[in-house]
């Protein structure tokens, strides 16, 4: 075999949707792995050094690491998940702790792997007390007791096959068999994706830590399928998976939520964060329009486009009056998300506004307004009309298409004009018989969508974010000054249809990473 010179070039081996009943993937390790370890420099022959990376291999290795050979080295990868054989190389470089460490922790970064489905843990570097490394915006730093003023840092490549075959136990079910969106929210105090408040991609209205919300036991909780798992959030390489593309969410004030929520993930995972920038010059984030975010060292962009009926807003001039009407049988702002290679849309919460849940002299096709139409007809209607501009303009080799479900409000002792709220609520529902009945709305799409050509993924979200009733901005959209401010928020309309931010879009776009990856969509790319 030939061997490769070591580089930080890596592939991720991932084992995702492995259901939760005794399934074991095997991997096949005809890949390249990069493995980045720290060692104190005058450390190097102290006690060996123990890398684990939960999920992929444990590897030993030693102070003979640096000299040895490919042999010597490939007896200390073998590992739980079958033995390694293969080429392998080292090198080892070295930065002062207090000049290039200090001012560029970045360096030490622990190769290809990322994310949590293993969580990368280093530990017993040496018989000083060196402490586990912590993982910060991406990278790994270290602390020394001792005062060492040198840091070793050894890459080892690895180019080779396992010997390990795949191993189903006690389990006949393929990857992925179960219904992520029938589950459960359990603890996971590893939540948030990203501190409250630390990004500035936000609306104002989903910013509750900056608005003063006391309580942060809603931002605790992971959502679990029943029979499977999904992977988490890796943003680092969702981010590798959109290199040179573009991905847009089209739709409502529940989209943009989403959005933000996207953007913001995946700005945390970047450690120079003035190489993620606005291109749209937007300073604020909460009106309809369109806004992008281009993360420069991925060449590529995650945008929004407001459009919260899909069709386009119109007017209609009589002999005795002109009145705002809704297209039904045209499409709005399309130029700005035809050529992306992954869309997400919704529409669903405007539908139930005054003018059209009444449907009176709204609705209109060709030169026709219709007197009257039931809003769910009209509803179809628009959807019909999103659906043959999919099917016609969408290049299926080139671009993914999501359909957002929609998402119930928690409105309690009224609604959100009339003295309803939900600012007491501080843990979701967890009693089923509480939830709302499946959107008659979400019914007419998954109708819409059956009839479709091209393939849309429809994200059926509405029962599982139904749960949460605990994660809306309620009085906490608003900063206040005082607190006789903050009484009288209570009694005004409170907002229980939006998500506090970080929160639960943050799980939609869990779902919406763990759909494209299970696709394969977006190789990773060296």
């Amino acid at each position: 075999m030939h061997c490769l010179k070591p580089a930080m070039a890596s592939k991720k081996l991932e084992q995702f949707f492995s259901p939760s009943r005794k399934f074991i993937s095997g991997f096949c390790l005809g890949t390249v792995f990069s493995l980045t370890v720290l060692l104190i420099s005058n450390s190097l022959n102290s006690s060996p050094i123990t890398v684990v990376q939960q999920g992929f291999y444990t590897v030993g290795v030693n102070s003979s690491l640096v000299s040895s050979t490919n042999d010597s080295i490939a007896s200390e990868l073998q590992g739980s998940t079958g033995e390694a054989n293969g080429c392998l190389s080292a090198r080892e470089e070295h930065f002062t702790k207090d000049g290039d460490f200090a001012s560029n922790p970045g360096i030490l970064k622990f190769g290809g792997f990322h994310g949590e489905v293993g969580r990368p843990e280093i530990g017993n570097l040496s018989k000083q007390d060196v402490h586990a490394e912590e993982r910060v915006e991406g990278s790994f730093l270290t602390n020394s007791s001792n005062g060492d003023d040198k840091i070793t840092v050894v890459e080892i490549s690895y180019q080779g096959n396992s010997t390990e075959k795949d191993e189903i136990i006690e389990s006949d079910s393929p990857v992925w068999k179960c219904d992520i969106y029938d589950g459960k929210w359990v603890r996971d105090d590893s939540k948030p994706y990203y501190p409250g408040g630390s990004c500035p991609y936000m609306d104002r209205g989903f910013n509750c830590h900056l608005n003063g919300r006391p309580d942060d036991g809603f931002l605790r909780w992971k959502w679990q399928p029943n029979g499977c798992d999904i992977p988490s959030l890796n943003a680092t390489d969702f981010l590798e998976r959109l290199r040179g593309k573009r991905l847009v969410i089209v739709g409502d004030s529940l989209n943009r939520n989403m959005w933000e929520s996207l953007v913001c993930i995946l700005r945390h995972s970047i450690r120079r964060k003035r190489r993620v920038e606005d291109i749209s010059g937007k300073r604020e984030f909460n009106k309809y329009g369109f806004y992008a975010i281009r993360f420069k060292d991925y060449n590529c962009s995650v945008d929004f486009v407001g459009s919260p009926f899909l069709v386009r807003k119109s007017s209609f001039t009589s002999k005795n009056r002109s009145f705002e009407t809704l297209r039904l049988d045209l499409m709005d702002q399309t130029p700005k998300y035809q050529d992306a290679d992954v869309i997400v849309f919704n529409t669903a919460h405007w539908w139930v506004h005054f003018k059209t849940a009444r449907g009176r002299n709204f609705f209109q096709e060709g030169n026709y307004v219709h007197p009257q139409l039931k809003m769910l007809e009209a509803y179809k209607k628009a959807l019909n009309t999103w659906a043959r501009w999919v099917d016609k303009n969408i290049n299926v080799h080139k671009t993914r298409v999501f359909f957002r479900g929609y998402v119930h409000t928690h409105y309690s002792n009224g609604k959100w004009n009339s003295g309803g709220g939900c600012r007491r609520e501080t843990e979701p529902n967890f009693n089923e018989d509480n939830l709302s009945k499946y959107p008659s709305k979400m019914k007419v799409v998954e109708s819409v969508l059956q009839e479709m050509k091209t393939p849309v993924t429809y994200m059926n979200i509405s029962r599982l974010s139904d749960y949460r009733k605990d994660g809306h901005p309620s009085i906490y959209r608003m900063e206040y000054k005082t607190k006789k401010e903050k009484i009288a928020a209570v009694k005004k309309s409170q907002d229980c249809v939006h998500w506090c931010l970080p929160g639960v879009p943050d799980t939609w776009n869990e779902l919406l990473y763990a759909l494209l990856f299970k696709e394969g969509w977006g190789s990773r790319q060296k």
